[in-house]
Protein backbone atom coordinates (compact mmCIF):
# COMPACT_ATOMS: atom_id res chain seq x y z
CA UNK A 1 0.00 0.00 0.00
CA UNK A 2 1.09 3.22 -1.25
CA UNK A 3 2.19 5.63 1.42
CA UNK A 4 0.39 9.11 1.39
CA UNK A 5 2.58 12.39 1.61
CA UNK A 6 1.84 14.85 4.35
CA UNK A 7 0.64 18.31 2.60
CA UNK A 8 2.67 21.74 3.56
CA UNK A 9 -0.33 23.32 4.75
CA UNK A 10 -1.60 20.94 7.57
CA UNK A 11 1.53 21.26 8.94
CA UNK A 12 2.36 24.99 8.92
CA UNK A 13 -1.65 25.25 10.26
CA UNK A 14 -0.80 22.44 13.44
CA UNK A 15 2.59 24.56 14.06
CA UNK A 16 0.18 27.74 14.23
CA UNK A 17 -2.18 26.33 16.52
CA UNK A 18 0.24 24.76 18.65
CA UNK A 19 2.06 28.16 19.46
CA UNK A 20 -1.51 29.95 19.59
CA UNK A 21 -2.34 27.05 22.32
CA UNK A 22 1.26 27.39 24.25
CA UNK A 23 0.96 31.34 24.28
CA UNK A 24 -2.84 30.99 26.06
CA UNK A 25 -1.16 28.04 28.69
CA UNK A 26 1.78 30.71 29.66
CA UNK A 27 -0.69 33.73 29.98
CA UNK A 28 -2.92 31.67 32.35
CA UNK A 29 0.06 30.54 34.12
CA UNK A 30 1.79 33.75 34.65
CA UNK A 31 -1.71 35.22 35.68
CA UNK A 32 -2.52 33.04 38.45
CA UNK A 33 1.24 33.58 39.92
CA UNK A 34 0.64 37.34 40.01
CA UNK A 35 -3.36 36.78 41.73
CA UNK A 36 -5.02 36.48 44.49
CA UNK A 37 -2.97 33.95 46.37
CA UNK A 38 -3.14 29.79 45.09
CA UNK A 39 -6.63 30.81 43.62
CA UNK A 40 -5.41 30.82 40.10
CA UNK A 41 -8.39 33.75 39.14
CA UNK A 42 -7.12 36.39 36.43
CA UNK A 43 -7.39 39.99 38.24
CA UNK A 44 -9.39 42.35 37.15
CA UNK A 45 -8.49 46.02 37.31
CA UNK A 46 -9.98 48.19 40.05
CA UNK A 47 -12.83 50.00 38.61
CA UNK A 48 -12.56 54.01 38.02
CA UNK A 49 -15.23 54.72 40.74
CA UNK A 50 -12.76 52.89 43.31
CA UNK A 51 -14.51 50.07 44.55
CA UNK A 52 -12.29 47.13 43.38
CA UNK A 53 -13.19 43.67 41.49
CA UNK A 54 -11.99 40.32 43.60
CA UNK A 55 -10.07 37.87 41.73
CA UNK A 56 -12.44 35.73 39.24
CA UNK A 57 -10.66 32.48 40.49
CA UNK A 58 -11.87 30.47 43.66
CA UNK A 59 -8.40 30.11 45.34
CA UNK A 60 -9.16 29.76 49.27
CA UNK A 61 -7.09 33.09 49.80
CA UNK A 62 -8.54 34.67 46.46
CA UNK A 63 -7.68 37.71 46.14
CA UNK A 64 -9.28 39.24 49.48
CA UNK A 65 -10.47 42.66 49.44
CA UNK A 66 -9.96 43.96 45.72
CA UNK A 67 -8.68 47.03 46.22
CA UNK A 68 -11.22 49.86 47.10
CA UNK A 69 -9.65 52.48 44.74
CA UNK A 70 -11.01 56.02 46.98
CA UNK A 71 -9.91 59.15 45.01
CA UNK A 72 -10.70 62.55 47.24
CA UNK A 73 -11.05 65.83 46.05
CA UNK A 74 -7.18 66.66 46.38
CA UNK A 75 -6.38 63.99 43.63
CA UNK A 76 -5.36 60.92 46.04
CA UNK A 77 -6.11 57.43 44.81
CA UNK A 78 -5.29 54.56 46.67
CA UNK A 79 -6.12 51.89 44.95
CA UNK A 80 -4.46 49.51 47.84
CA UNK A 81 -6.78 46.71 49.53
CA UNK A 82 -6.08 44.19 52.29
CA UNK A 83 -4.07 41.47 50.78
CA UNK A 84 -5.66 37.97 51.90
CA UNK A 85 -4.21 34.86 54.15
CA UNK A 86 -1.09 34.39 51.77
CA UNK A 87 -0.03 38.29 52.16
CA UNK A 88 -0.31 38.95 48.48
CA UNK A 89 -1.62 41.72 47.17
CA UNK A 90 -5.62 41.03 46.50
CA UNK A 91 -7.16 43.08 43.64
CA UNK A 92 -3.77 44.34 43.07
CA UNK A 93 -2.68 47.38 45.16
CA UNK A 94 -3.27 50.36 42.81
CA UNK A 95 -1.81 53.38 44.26
CA UNK A 96 -2.36 55.63 40.81
CA UNK A 97 -3.32 58.55 43.60
CA UNK A 98 0.22 58.98 44.23
CA UNK A 99 0.53 60.82 40.71
CA UNK A 100 -1.91 63.61 41.35
CA UNK A 101 -2.26 63.97 45.45
CA UNK A 102 -0.11 64.38 47.95
CA UNK A 103 1.82 66.69 46.67
CA UNK A 104 2.35 70.11 48.29
CA UNK A 105 3.06 68.75 51.77
CA UNK A 106 1.10 65.56 52.26
CA UNK A 107 -1.94 65.99 50.05
CA UNK A 108 -2.62 69.34 50.57
CA UNK A 109 -2.99 70.50 46.48
CA UNK A 110 -6.42 72.08 46.26
CA UNK A 111 -8.81 71.69 43.12
CA UNK A 112 -9.95 68.80 41.67
CA UNK A 113 -8.15 65.81 41.31
CA UNK A 114 -5.08 67.37 41.87
CA UNK A 115 -4.72 69.45 38.63
CA UNK A 116 -4.87 72.83 40.88
CA UNK A 117 -2.00 74.67 42.67
CA UNK A 118 -2.59 76.52 45.73
CA UNK A 119 -4.34 79.74 44.24
CA UNK A 120 -1.89 83.07 45.72
CA UNK A 121 -3.80 85.29 47.64
CA UNK A 122 -4.30 88.51 45.64
CA UNK A 123 -2.78 91.78 46.51
CA UNK A 124 -5.08 94.75 46.72
CA UNK A 125 -5.34 98.51 48.20
CA UNK A 126 -7.31 100.10 50.14
CA UNK A 127 -8.96 103.55 50.70
CA UNK A 128 -10.31 104.32 53.95
CA UNK A 129 -13.98 106.02 53.46
CA UNK A 130 -13.38 109.66 54.45
CA UNK A 131 -15.76 113.26 54.70
CA UNK A 132 -15.06 115.37 51.86
CA UNK A 133 -16.62 117.13 48.72
CA UNK A 134 -18.09 115.90 45.73
CA UNK A 135 -19.75 118.09 42.80
CA UNK A 136 -21.22 116.34 39.83
CA UNK A 137 -20.50 118.28 36.75
CA UNK A 138 -21.22 118.07 32.83
CA UNK A 139 -18.64 118.67 29.72
CA UNK A 140 -19.87 120.53 26.78
CA UNK A 141 -18.46 122.65 23.77
CA UNK A 142 -18.89 126.28 23.08
CA UNK A 143 -17.81 129.27 21.57
CA UNK A 144 -15.99 132.00 21.98
CA UNK A 145 -17.45 135.27 21.50
CA UNK A 146 -17.32 139.18 22.49
CA UNK A 147 -19.33 140.33 25.00
CA UNK A 148 -20.86 143.04 22.51
CA UNK A 149 -20.95 142.72 18.71
CA UNK A 150 -22.72 145.69 16.71
CA UNK A 151 -23.11 145.87 13.22
CA UNK A 152 -22.10 149.10 11.39
CA UNK A 153 -25.21 150.72 8.76
CA UNK A 154 -25.01 153.52 6.43
CA UNK A 155 -27.53 156.19 7.22
CA UNK A 156 -27.89 156.19 2.74
CA UNK A 157 -27.48 153.65 -0.03
CA UNK A 158 -24.78 154.41 -2.22
CA UNK A 159 -21.63 154.00 -3.17
CA UNK A 160 -18.34 153.46 -1.08
CA UNK A 161 -16.03 156.28 -1.26
CA UNK A 162 -13.65 155.99 2.00
CA UNK A 163 -13.00 153.25 4.44
CA UNK A 164 -10.86 154.24 7.88
CA UNK A 165 -10.21 151.15 9.71
CA UNK A 166 -9.33 147.58 8.85
CA UNK A 167 -9.99 144.75 10.88
CA UNK A 168 -7.86 144.42 14.18
CA UNK A 169 -8.31 148.25 14.65
CA UNK A 170 -9.12 150.18 18.07
CA UNK A 171 -12.79 152.22 17.41
CA UNK A 172 -14.51 154.66 19.84
CA UNK A 173 -17.97 155.49 19.98
CA UNK A 174 -19.08 157.90 17.36
CA UNK A 175 -16.15 158.06 15.09
CA UNK A 176 -16.78 158.44 11.67
CA UNK A 177 -15.16 154.76 10.01
CA UNK A 178 -16.36 155.10 6.58
CA UNK A 179 -17.93 157.53 4.25
CA UNK A 180 -20.12 156.69 0.97
CA UNK A 181 -21.71 158.66 -1.72
CA UNK A 182 -25.54 158.43 -2.31
CA UNK A 183 -25.14 160.82 -5.79
CA UNK A 184 -26.38 159.38 -8.67
CA UNK A 185 -26.31 159.62 -12.34
CA UNK A 186 -26.66 163.48 -13.42
CA UNK A 187 -27.01 164.53 -9.42
CA UNK A 188 -24.04 165.44 -6.92
CA UNK A 189 -24.19 164.90 -3.58
CA UNK A 190 -21.93 165.10 -0.61
CA UNK A 191 -20.62 162.36 1.29
CA UNK A 192 -22.52 160.57 3.84
CA UNK A 193 -20.47 159.73 7.06
CA UNK A 194 -20.85 156.48 9.08
CA UNK A 195 -19.87 156.53 12.79
CA UNK A 196 -19.67 153.77 15.04
CA UNK A 197 -22.25 153.65 17.69
CA UNK A 198 -19.89 151.75 20.14
CA UNK A 199 -16.27 151.59 21.25
CA UNK A 200 -14.27 148.34 20.61
CA UNK A 201 -12.21 146.36 17.92
CA UNK A 202 -13.34 145.80 14.43
CA UNK A 203 -14.42 142.00 13.63
CA UNK A 204 -14.96 142.37 10.20
CA UNK A 205 -14.58 144.65 7.36
CA UNK A 206 -16.35 142.80 4.04
CA UNK A 207 -16.22 145.37 1.75
CA UNK A 208 -14.18 147.65 -0.37
CA UNK A 209 -13.81 151.34 -1.56
CA UNK A 210 -16.35 151.24 -4.56
CA UNK A 211 -18.27 148.98 -3.65
CA UNK A 212 -22.16 149.84 -4.05
CA UNK A 213 -23.81 149.62 -0.67
CA UNK A 214 -27.35 149.70 1.04
CA UNK A 215 -29.05 150.84 4.57
CA UNK A 216 -28.95 146.66 5.65
CA UNK A 217 -25.29 146.57 4.35
CA UNK A 218 -23.26 146.13 7.16
CA UNK A 219 -20.48 147.85 6.87
CA UNK A 220 -18.38 146.77 9.80
CA UNK A 221 -19.29 144.41 12.90
CA UNK A 222 -17.30 146.31 15.94
CA UNK A 223 -16.97 143.33 19.37
CA UNK A 224 -16.21 144.79 22.65
CA UNK A 225 -13.15 142.21 23.47
CA UNK A 226 -12.90 143.54 27.42
CA UNK A 227 -15.02 140.92 28.32
CA UNK A 228 -15.33 137.99 26.63
CA UNK A 229 -17.99 135.29 27.04
CA UNK A 230 -18.85 131.64 25.87
CA UNK A 231 -21.53 130.68 23.75
CA UNK A 232 -23.10 126.97 24.68
CA UNK A 233 -25.86 124.74 24.95
CA UNK A 234 -27.07 122.33 27.55
CA UNK A 235 -29.02 118.71 27.03
CA UNK A 236 -32.37 119.09 28.15
CA UNK A 237 -31.85 116.79 30.88
CA UNK A 238 -29.63 118.71 32.94
CA UNK A 239 -31.35 122.16 31.81
CA UNK A 240 -33.41 122.24 35.41
CA UNK A 241 -30.14 121.71 37.12
CA UNK A 242 -28.72 125.57 35.51
CA UNK A 243 -28.98 128.50 37.16
CA UNK A 244 -27.17 132.03 36.94
CA UNK A 245 -23.75 132.59 38.78
CA UNK A 246 -22.93 128.59 38.87
CA UNK A 247 -19.28 128.27 38.61
CA UNK A 248 -17.60 126.39 35.40
CA UNK A 249 -13.46 125.44 34.39
CA UNK A 250 -13.03 126.34 30.83
CA UNK A 251 -10.41 125.19 28.86
CA UNK A 252 -9.02 125.95 25.35
CA UNK A 253 -7.58 123.89 22.78
CA UNK A 254 -5.03 126.36 21.85
CA UNK A 255 -4.04 126.66 25.15
CA UNK A 256 -3.00 123.71 26.76
CA UNK A 257 -2.66 122.73 30.09
CA UNK A 258 -4.42 125.52 32.14
CA UNK A 259 -7.92 125.78 33.11
CA UNK A 260 -9.92 129.24 33.25
CA UNK A 261 -12.57 130.39 35.49
CA UNK A 262 -16.05 130.99 34.14
CA UNK A 263 -19.77 131.58 35.50
CA UNK A 264 -23.12 131.34 33.70
CA UNK A 265 -23.68 134.89 33.34
CA UNK A 266 -27.00 134.41 31.08
CA UNK A 267 -29.53 131.31 30.83
CA UNK A 268 -32.03 131.17 28.02
CA UNK A 269 -35.80 131.16 29.52
CA UNK A 270 -36.95 128.63 26.66
CA UNK A 271 -35.47 125.57 24.91
CA UNK A 272 -34.47 125.30 21.68
CA UNK A 273 -37.22 123.65 19.93
CA UNK A 274 -35.40 121.78 17.16
CA UNK A 275 -32.22 120.58 19.04
CA UNK A 276 -33.52 120.52 22.69
CA UNK A 277 -30.97 122.52 24.38
CA UNK A 278 -31.28 125.44 26.52
CA UNK A 279 -28.51 128.19 25.64
CA UNK A 280 -26.47 129.63 27.96
CA UNK A 281 -23.68 132.39 28.29
CA UNK A 282 -20.31 132.06 30.53
CA UNK A 283 -18.57 135.12 31.55
CA UNK A 284 -14.87 134.46 31.59
CA UNK A 285 -13.55 135.99 34.65
CA UNK A 286 -9.61 136.49 33.59
CA UNK A 287 -8.98 138.83 30.74
CA UNK A 288 -5.71 137.15 28.56
CA UNK A 289 -4.90 137.96 25.20
CA UNK A 290 -4.62 134.55 23.94
CA UNK A 291 -7.98 134.11 24.54
CA UNK A 292 -9.93 135.30 21.25
CA UNK A 293 -13.56 135.28 19.50
CA UNK A 294 -13.91 132.86 17.78
CA UNK A 295 -12.15 129.86 19.46
CA UNK A 296 -13.55 126.44 20.73
CA UNK A 297 -14.09 126.09 24.35
CA UNK A 298 -14.85 122.80 26.72
CA UNK A 299 -16.89 123.97 29.62
CA UNK A 300 -17.19 121.50 32.73
CA UNK A 301 -20.13 122.95 33.96
CA UNK A 302 -20.89 122.23 37.94
CA UNK A 303 -24.61 121.51 38.04
CA UNK A 304 -24.39 120.06 41.66
CA UNK A 305 -22.31 119.91 44.48
CA UNK A 306 -22.17 118.27 47.99
CA UNK A 307 -19.55 119.26 50.98
CA UNK A 308 -18.56 117.48 54.11
CA UNK A 309 -20.02 114.16 52.89
CA UNK A 310 -18.84 110.28 53.19
CA UNK A 311 -16.53 109.97 50.01
CA UNK A 312 -14.79 107.18 48.05
CA UNK A 313 -12.65 106.51 44.90
CA UNK A 314 -14.88 105.94 42.07
CA UNK A 315 -12.83 103.17 40.60
CA UNK A 316 -13.44 101.54 44.16
CA UNK A 317 -17.29 100.64 42.70
CA UNK A 318 -18.71 97.84 40.43
CA UNK A 319 -21.47 97.91 38.98
CA UNK A 320 -23.39 94.17 39.10
CA UNK A 321 -27.07 92.68 38.30
CA UNK A 322 -28.52 96.38 38.12
CA UNK A 323 -26.54 97.33 42.25
CA UNK A 324 -23.86 98.95 42.93
CA UNK A 325 -21.04 96.80 45.29
CA UNK A 326 -17.55 97.46 46.85
CA UNK A 327 -15.23 95.16 48.87
CA UNK A 328 -13.63 96.35 52.16
CA UNK A 329 -11.21 94.71 54.08
CA UNK A 330 -11.92 93.72 57.52
CA UNK A 331 -9.32 93.13 60.59
CA UNK A 332 -8.87 89.48 59.49
CA UNK A 333 -7.54 90.36 55.92
CA UNK A 334 -10.25 89.11 54.72
CA UNK A 335 -12.17 90.92 51.97
CA UNK A 336 -16.48 91.43 52.65
CA UNK A 337 -18.77 92.21 49.66
CA UNK A 338 -20.69 95.38 50.56
CA UNK A 339 -23.61 96.72 49.11
CA UNK A 340 -23.65 100.71 48.79
CA UNK A 341 -26.01 103.43 47.60
CA UNK A 342 -24.59 106.37 45.51
CA UNK A 343 -25.15 110.01 45.24
CA UNK A 344 -22.73 112.99 43.36
CA UNK A 345 -20.31 111.51 41.11
CA UNK A 346 -17.67 113.40 40.06
CA UNK A 347 -14.26 112.79 37.89
CA UNK A 348 -12.25 111.06 40.57
CA UNK A 349 -14.59 110.66 43.70
CA UNK A 350 -18.36 109.43 44.74
CA UNK A 351 -20.56 110.31 47.18
CA UNK A 352 -21.66 107.10 49.65
CA UNK A 353 -25.33 107.71 50.61
CA UNK A 354 -25.51 104.21 52.45
CA UNK A 355 -23.91 101.11 53.02
CA UNK A 356 -20.20 102.65 54.46
CA UNK A 357 -19.26 104.10 57.46
CA UNK A 358 -16.29 106.47 57.78
CA UNK A 359 -12.86 104.76 58.09
CA UNK A 360 -13.59 101.09 56.76
CA UNK A 361 -11.04 100.40 54.31
CA UNK A 362 -12.88 100.13 50.86
CA UNK A 363 -10.21 97.86 48.08
CA UNK A 364 -9.49 100.93 45.22
CA UNK A 365 -7.40 98.28 43.30
CA UNK A 366 -7.16 94.91 42.32
CA UNK A 367 -11.18 94.40 43.48
CA UNK A 368 -12.36 92.89 40.27
CA UNK A 369 -11.78 89.68 40.89
CA UNK A 370 -12.23 89.13 44.64
CA UNK A 371 -14.93 86.80 46.00
CA UNK A 372 -17.11 87.42 49.19
CA UNK A 373 -14.93 86.44 52.28
CA UNK A 374 -11.69 85.90 50.26
CA UNK A 375 -8.66 86.66 51.90
CA UNK A 376 -6.30 89.45 50.68
CA UNK A 377 -2.92 90.72 51.42
CA UNK A 378 -2.71 94.58 51.73
CA UNK A 379 -0.04 96.73 50.04
CA UNK A 380 0.89 100.17 50.22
Amino acid sequence: MKKRKPNPANIVIAFFIAIFLALILLSIFSGGRSGGGRGGGIPLPALRGGQGNPPAGGGPAGGGAGGSGQRDGGGQRDGGGTAGSSGAAGGGQRDAGQRGGRQAGGGDARGSGGRGAVRAVPAVRVTPVALGDVSNSIMINGDVLASREVSIFPVTAGKIVELRLRVGDEVRAGQVVAVVDPSRPGEVYSGSPVRSTISGTVLQAPYSVGDTVSQQSAIYVIGDLSALIVETFVPERFSAEVRAGQRADLFFDSISGETFAGFVSEVSPALDPASRTLRIRLRIEQKDPRIRPGMFATVSLVIASRYGVPVIPRASVINTYNSWIVFIVNAGNVAERREVWLGLESEDMVEIMNGLSIGELVVSSGQNFLSNNEPVRVVE
